[in-house]
């Protein structure tokens, strides 16, 4: 009992032992995350997970970068326990980082960096909405999602929601006032406007100029998000806003090598792989949401039938639930 106990302690040890190591350097060195992840080519919401223990994906190929990185700049080798065969989990990841969710989060870590205005774009299903809220999970990042309902009052009202600032009264020159001094005081934060194509018409554009207002006039990072089309809009209706882009992010949708890697805690037959491809990738149907959702399906049926493999039939299967 006494060797088991001891071996777990001292796996632990050595499971701890990299992001231990790498935290240290960061502290007597005096470099930044971002600066860490911008090296090995991760995003800083990755880094930043991984280095306080929250990160839940296979970190591999993470920590052998970060291995290779801490050598370069120490001379320390860290031994990194070499991984078994895989198993099958039968789970799909909880956040993916495909090239859109990278650019996605890069985006968003530059303008909360610089304050900077930074536009996103992507059809619908792409993943830009859950990668946006993933972001917000972290300090100082306000999140929110607009409709074709809201007024002027209630984005202002939204916006002092998302920052715990109690509901104000009076006019919205005054409660955006409110606000910018709120940014002003709080430095470092980032504000994500979701779904801001919903804002915009060819006969108002007064709620984006509010938050244009915002942005100039307060020190606060701003990321506007939505439908293709925005891009159009903010060009034809906004060009004091269009001017101001800092930096900019246009989804592109999965690849069929993302797809697979997506899909690695499954089994799959080859013809079965083939048609989530198809789901995924195809240009006039095709999204990441179609995806998701088929493999929900499919886990269910998996489940309930005590198989562990996908199948051609259990996607058929799974696709006929969806269209109920």
């Amino acid at each position: 009992m006494e060797v088991t106990a001891a071996a777990r302690i001292n796996t632990y040890t050595e499971a701890r032992s990299l992001s231990q190591r790498v935290n240290e350097h960061l502290v007597s060195s005096g470099k930044s995350i971002a600066s860490l992840a911008k090296d090995v080519n991760y995003s800083r919401t990755t880094v930043s997970r991984y280095l306080s223990g929250k990160y839940d994906a296979d970190p591999t190929d993470l920590e052998s970068k970060l291995s290779a990185y801490l050598q370069e700049q120490t001379g320390e080798t860290v031994e990194i326990p070499v991984q078994g065969t895989v198993r099958k989990t039968g789970q799909k990841p909880r956040f993916f980082e495909s090239r859109d969710a990278k650019a996605v989060l890069g985006v968003c870590q530059s303008c909360q960096e610089y304050i900077g205005l930074g536009i996103v774009v992507g059809r619908s299903g792409y993943g830009k909405t859950h990668t946006l809220k993933e972001y917000a999970k972290l300090s100082r990042v306000a999140y929110i999602e607009c409709d074709d309902t809201m007024s002027s009052r209630d984005l202002v009202e939204a916006i002092e929601r998302s920052l715990g600032l109690p509901t104000g009264y009076g006019t919205i020159w005054r409660r955006v006032n409110g606000i910018r001094d709120f940014f002003s005081t709080n430095k470092g934060y980032l504000l994500i406007i979701d779904e801001a194509d919903k804002l915009i018409s060819k006969f108002t554009q007064k709620k984006m100029e509010i938050l244009r207002a915002v942005f100039d006039q307060s020190d606060v990072g701003l990321v506007i998000a939505g439908e293709p089309k925005l891009e159009a809009q903010i060009k034809t209706y906004l060009a004091r806003m269009a001017n101001r882009v800092d930096f900019y992010a246009v989804l592109h949708g999965l690849t069929p090598s993302e797809v697979e890697k997506y899909l690695d805690g499954f089994e799959i037959t080859p013809d079965a792989l083939v048609e989530l491809k198809a789901r995924a990738c195809n240009m006039q149907t095709g999204c990441f949401r179609l995806l998701d959702r088929t493999l929900s399906n499919i886990r269910r049926i998996l489940s309930d039938n005590g198989e562990t493999t996908i199948t051609q039939k259990i996607i058929v299967q799974a696709s006929s639930m969806m269209m109920l």
